[in-house]
């Protein structure tokens, strides 16, 4: 499993999703998840990790979702856990599944499908990042089951693989390719070193035109 160094994750968790979005697409790469993914718990912390990728498919058998299960109680601390469903409307993910990663200490989950529980989550476990498309109460027992681990899967829109990096905050969730996360890195903080200036010089000059003249960048 691809692991990043604290140092690198810190720095990705101190920039902006916006940033980082934005750097990946420089490399003619979409990096973004469509908007219908997003934060679940208000106020959890910047997630940062990689990817242990899940996929869910219809099913009306009632089987348990083995592979969710093994993501959660099998991958290194710090991952992120990232479950497939084709935007099913079920919950794919509850208090439970976030009691465990909680306990064997992953750094969040990106759900291409519903949570349950939310209030649950919120009050328990305040600080872990939970994104996803929508809060459902209808379980997958006998809706949908577990297909592969460790695979390719899409989340709104884009393709993860296992290790690549997943940033989120309030603005949303971004993919950056494990081949590209240094890079990537660099460019992103100097997106957001570039935007502070420009907002001085935005303030100073008391116009907007003057700061995107000179950045060309809104």
């Amino acid at each position: 499993m691809t692991s990043y160094s604290e140092a690198t994750l810190e720095a990705y968790r101190s920039l902006a999703t916006a940033s980082v979005a934005d750097a990946v697409e420089q490399r003619g790469v979409r990096g973004y998840l469509e908007g219908a993914v997003h934060q679940v718990v208000p106020g959890a912390r910047t997630l940062a990790g990689p990817a242990v990728t899940v996929r869910e498919v219809p099913d009306p058998e009632l089987e348990p979702p083995v592979h969710a299960l093994a993501a959660i109680d099998e991958s290194p601390a710090g991952s992120v856990v990232c479950i497939d469903a084709g935007a099913a409307d079920v919950a794919v993910w509850g208090g439970l599944m976030t009691a465990g990663a909680v306990a064997r200490k992953l750094a969040g989950c990106v759900l291409d499908g519903g949570v349950r529980d939310v209030t649950e989550i919120r009050r328990d476990f305040p600080d872990f990042p939970v994104y996803a498309r929508h809060a459902v109460p209808a379980t997958t027992l006998g809706r949908y089951r577990t297909v592969s681990l460790n695979e390719p899967v899409v989340l709104g829109g884009v393709t993860v693989r296992p290790g690549d990096l997943i940033v989120a905050d309030r603005d949303g969730v971004v993919r950056v390719p494990k081949g590209l996360v240094a890079e990537v890195l660099a460019t992103a903080q100097d997106i957001e070193n570039r935007e502070k200036e420009q907002t001085a010089l935005i303030l100073s000059s008391g116009s907007l035109r003057d700061g995107l003249a000179k950045y060309n960048r809104i």
